[in-house]
């Protein structure tokens, strides 16, 4: 049951009938389960990127089929994931898998922004993303503050239990098919630790998604890096640095861990080498704040030789912040910068800022009557 609601798909299996294979006991409490789960999230509204279809279309009921695979597989990829560090055992070529937010070439129209109301009438907000990608959130606000980020605003509000995390991506897929989850949006996923690694684990398990294409992103937590070597599903990580100064990621981060930075990389890095997918390490690039030619020389001694990537990420537009994301010329130049040193790096312009849907832009937002 648990795998054909979190793939959004029928209860039947290939030669085994949810009808005779459900005990007759659950059989007769399916109406209420499932009332109880349609119940823990709903879709309020979408705010697709395209104008050609601005309303909602019906959503499926639960138990029937959709395009969501049901072989009930774990979905744990053996292939090695596109796009990784070139010189590695596990490199490929192309793709995106570094780039989870990222907007391909024509793929506009495939990003979509989520506002989900949850049973006790706040919200939370995921993003469709292209290529079967969804951004989901971990809690109602936030309690980092990171000063870039529209999240944060009021603070934190609750934390999303495990299942209310599921159901965004059950909603998801009762519009279109997910095959990557990213754990990027509202709220700090190492705040809600036990929530998030079960919810991962569903996901990764029962919800038919390869555990690379499962990326759980923190600002760095010393508690992330002792409980997912010890998990079974071992989610890719993303790790919010945004800049090489201790002092100057107190101000940006102000309610983040203190934990030195080079401890930080070498946490992941032990993470990295241990499950063979190397740190995807994300920059919010604020022009003067952190895009000096000095920055970039601490970011190559500090990456040298590591399983990393950079994500270098524009500064999304955020209501009464007057930052400012440097030019395309400067972020290009940045990117020459650590290719020169041996580093990857790449530009992620976050998909959906025309719908306020890109990377520092979600929020407990109130609906407008």
């Amino acid at each position: 049951m648990l795998r054909g609601w979190s793939q959004a798909c029928s209860y039947d299996r290939k030669h085994s009938p949810a009808e005779t294979f459900f005990p007759l006991a659950l059989r007769n409490e399916l109406p209420a389960i499932e009332a109880e789960l349609h119940g823990l999230a709903r879709l309020k509204s979408e705010h697709a990127v395209t104008a050609l279809s601005p309303t909602l279309s019906p959503l499926p009921s639960m138990g029937k089929p959709s395009p969501q695979p049901s072989d009930g597989t774990t979905g744990h990829s053996t292939k090695p994931a596109s796009g990784q560090v070139a010189g590695h055992p596990a490199c490929g070529r192309g793709g995106n898998s570094e780039n989870p937010c990222s907007i391909p070439a024509g793929e506009e129209a495939n990003v979509a922004r989520l506002l989900v109301e949850l049973r006790d009438g706040l919200m939370v907000e995921s993003v469709l993303l292209p290529l079967g990608g969804l951004c989901v959130s971990t809690q109602v606000g936030c309690a980092v503050g990171c000063v870039f980020c529209m999240s944060g605003r009021d603070g934190l509000l609750r934390q999303l239990g495990s299942a209310e995390i599921v159901a965004q991506v059950v909603l998801a897929r009762q519009r279109r098919a997910v095959s990557k989850v990213v754990f990027m949006g509202m709220g700090e996923p190492a705040h809600n630790l036990d929530n998030v690694l079960e919810a991962i684990e569903v996901l990764g398990t029962q919800g038919n998604i390869g555990h690379k294409n499962l990326v759980l992103s923190t600002v760095g937590d010393l508690r992330v890096f002792e409980r997912l070597p010890l998990e079974r599903v071992k989610p890719a990580l993303a790790l919010s640095l945004h800049t090489t100064d201790a002092a100057l990621r107190a101000r940006l981060l102000p309610h983040a861990p203190h934990i030195a930075i080079e401890e930080l990389v070498e946490c992941g890095e032990v993470y990295a080498r241990a499950t063979h997918h190397p740190v995807q390490y994300q920059w919010t690039l604020i022009e003067d704040i952190n895009d000096s030619d000095a920055e970039m020389e601490r970011v190559a001694q500090l990456l040298s030789g590591k399983y990393a990537v950079m994500n270098f990420i524009p500064f999304n537009e955020v209501d009464g912040l007057g930052y400012r994301c440097p030019s395309s010329e400067r972020t290009a130049s940045m990117v020459q910068t650590l290719k020169r040193h041996g580093i990857l790096a790449r530009i992620r312009n976050s998909a959906g800022q025309e719908i306020e849907g890109a990377c520092g832009q979600l929020r407990a937002r109130a609906v407008k009557v």
